[in-house]
């Protein structure tokens, strides 16, 4: 796998450019850690003194340049589906991981307005003299 993301890596840099921020075996390391220690991106990136957007690209590129090469290809469904001697076992990750969704019913508490809780509440919290209206979120004199 260091070989193919070698080469890869002097296709791309072949005229030259920005040096990476990370070397090519750094980013296969980083892969690797992210993939077999679930750890964070931020956890790594404080180790190597990156961004998490350095290390996230750095991943993106470690999966994607061994899938494009065609060494590293998984079978396809047709290919799984068929009855083969030489599968034994298909291993699926089901690794729980967390979705912030809404809850059920918080249609019925929010409106879709944008505005502030104390201006929905029609009050700032302070008393308003009776002769002042609102109009507009400003106040005026009646």
């Amino acid at each position: 796998m260091p070989v193919i993301l070698r080469k890869e890596y002097n296709v791309l840099h072949k005229k030259g450019g920005c040096l990476p921020k990370l070397p090519v075996e750094d980013k296969l390391y980083i892969t690797l850690k992210y993939l077999l220690e679930y750890r964070t991106m931020d956890s790594i990136a404080a180790e190597y003194s990156a961004c998490k957007g350095t290390i996230c690209l750095a991943i993106q590129w470690v999966e994607n340049t061994p899938a494009a090469d065609g060494a590293f290809a998984l079978p396809g469904k047709k290919k799984l589906k068929r009855k083969s001697e030489s599968i034994q076992y298909i291993v699926v990750d089901v690794t729980e991981s967390p979705i912030n969704r809404p809850k059920k019913n918080q249609k019925d508490y929010y409106s879709g307005k944008k505005t502030a809780h104390a201006e929905n509440a029609g009050h700032n919290g302070a008393e308003q003299p009776a002769n002042y209206r609102r109009t507009g979120g400003q106040r005026q004199r009646a």
